[in-house]
């Protein structure tokens, strides 16, 4: 391992710490009884609280001034000044830990407990007058240098997004805007599952490993099990496990999961990604699109305060209700073209004029599915549910009630982007088998996203599942939506990664 000049420094500054006797990574634990964020906010000199504070964090800034200095502490909370006299820290004749430790051998980025009480410097700086320091742990790398002005510039700043994502760690502790974002997402997740368990709804968990990959239009990643000597894929949905929960006598169940899709990467999709899907029994997709309003204007009022949210150049107003457009209605609106009824050939050709690139294993969903994306995807920023699909994109939703040819789905859009994807689920098993069937025909033209056959789950169907509404939602695009990031790898701690050089 080649060491850089400051990597040897720091090193040879931990064999000196040893020599002197101190543990630079001590076994026992530090008690702490304060954090940053509650002394900077909650300190009242007049009341005089925090007076016995003990507080650990890394060590950001340091200002040698002779036998007293000033340093910064982060926590988890945020920075805090404090105060070091060499004297108190060092009541006795032996003054190394100052003089030779503190001053010397401590690095930008080391961990360090301190204990003292809190106080207001002569400049109004709140701070922590400390009593005894604690050396905590040895920094070997040294942290990136970030410089803010007095109107917060930012200067030399961690950003360049591959090393940002790869060292998550050090952009955290460098990047306090990248902080709040995952306390957002926390929030989001939290509220979302406060909003379902109000309702008397039932958080499950259902297969990662599954032998028969279902529940979307996706290609999945294939693994083998050695001891049963079979292959298993790790899901790219968990539809069918919570569908098969509904068939067992629940009346909702819910899962916050992990999705896996062997697919491309971009700014909205990383193939390890966070869904949250959700079945009631005896609802409709009707009701469904009312819940969801009711159930994101609870997270946004959790998550930033208010219904509205600034998304780039947008702003975004989730207080329902949202707008309902038709997938044709949809298509028609902004290209002018009637898709209803079409051929295959018929909307072949129009893909043809408008440059919409198709190859041979598409069939009719997928061309449909190919012109909404190419032509009205970008135009739904305001919240909006396009309804009422195709009956061959949706191989699990049930037939429409009323409209022969389409099935009862809707999807919402944000910011020209699908959020969250919802059904009347079909509950025939004879009608399901026949869909599968079809999907067993694409597959054959070369469609590595059609569906397999799920015996299993048709045995399910078959011994009855009342009606039933069923809801996914992708948490990071959503978490993209509420913290205005325009990159799903923003609001993943670790995305997937090319192989480091």
């Amino acid at each position: 391992m080649q060491l850089t000049d400051q990597e040897k420094v720091r090193r040879e500054n931990l064999d000196k710490i040893r020599d002197l006797g101190i543990d630079p990574f001590p076994a026992e634990q530090f008690e702490i009884n304060a954090s940053a964020k509650q002394i900077n906010e909650e300190f009242n000199a007049e009341e005089g609280n925090f007076q016995e504070v003990s507080l650990a964090g890394r060590l950001m800034m340091k200002r040698i001034m002779g036998k007293a200095s000033f340093a910064e502490v982060q926590d988890s909370s945020g920075k805090i000044q404090v105060y070091i006299n060499r004297d108190e820290i060092c009541p006795g004749e032996d003054k190394t830990m100052y003089n030779t430790v503190f001053k010397k051998l401590l690095d930008l980025g080391d961990f360090i407990g301190v204990k003292g009480h809190a106080f207001v410097t002569q400049t109004g700086t709140t701070s922590i007058h400390v009593t005894s320091l604690k050396v905590l742990s040895k920094s070997l790398k040294p942290l990136p240098v970030v410089k803010r002005d007095e109107e917060g510039n930012v200067y030399d700043a961690f950003s360049d997004p591959e090393l940002r994502y790869r060292m998550r760690y050090v952009d955290l502790t460098v990047n306090p805007d990248v902080r709040e974002t995952f306390l957002k997402r926390t929030r989001l997740i939290n509220a979302m599952r406060s909003f379902f368990n109000e309702k008397g709804w039932l958080e499950v968990e259902t297969p990662i490993l599954q032998p028969i990959h279902g529940g979307a239009a996706a290609a999945p990643f294939a693994t083998h099990h050695n001891t049963l000597d079979m292959p298993l894929y790790m899901r790219i949905a968990n539809e069918l496990y919570l569908k098969r929960l509904i068939v067992g006598g629940f009346d909702g169940v819910y899962e916050f999961g992990k999705m896996f899709r062997n697919e491309g990467m971009d700014r909205t999709h990383n193939p390890e990604f966070t869904s949250m899907e959700i079945y009631v029994a005896y609802k409709d997709y009707i009701w469904m699109m009312e819940m969801v309003e009711q159930c994101l204007e609870q997270v946004a009022l959790a998550v930033n305060g208010s219904t509205s949210c600034t998304v780039g150049a947008h702003e975004i107003d989730f207080k329902g209700p949202y707008p309902r457009l038709s997938m044709a209605e949809s298509i028609e609106k902004y290209t002018g073209f009637d898709i209803s009824g079409k051929t295959e050939a018929e909307l072949r050709a129009f893909c043809k004029e408008q440059h919409i690139a198709l190859d041979d294993t598409m069939g009719l969903g997928k061309i449909i599915d190919e012109i909404f994306g190419e032509k009205v995807e970008a135009n739904l920023i305001q919240p909006t549910y396009i309804t009422d699909y195709p009956i061959e994109m949706t191989p699990l939703a049930k037939k429409h009630r009323s409209k022969e040819g389409l099935v009862e789905r809707f999807e919402l859009f944000v910011n020209g982007k699908e959020v969250a994807n919802a059904y009347s689920e079909l509950n025939d098993p004879i009608d399901q088998r026949e869909r599968f069937e079809d999907q067993l025909k694409l597959a054959e033209r070369g469609d590595d996203e059609a569906m397999a056959m799920d015996e299993d789950f048709l045995r399910a169907l078959e011994y009855g599942m009342p009606p039933t509404s069923g809801l996914g939602i992708g948490i990071d695009r959503l978490c993209m939506l509420l913290t205005n990031n325009a990159s799903i790898q923003e609001v993943i701690f670790f995305p997937q990664m090319r192989k480091e050089k």
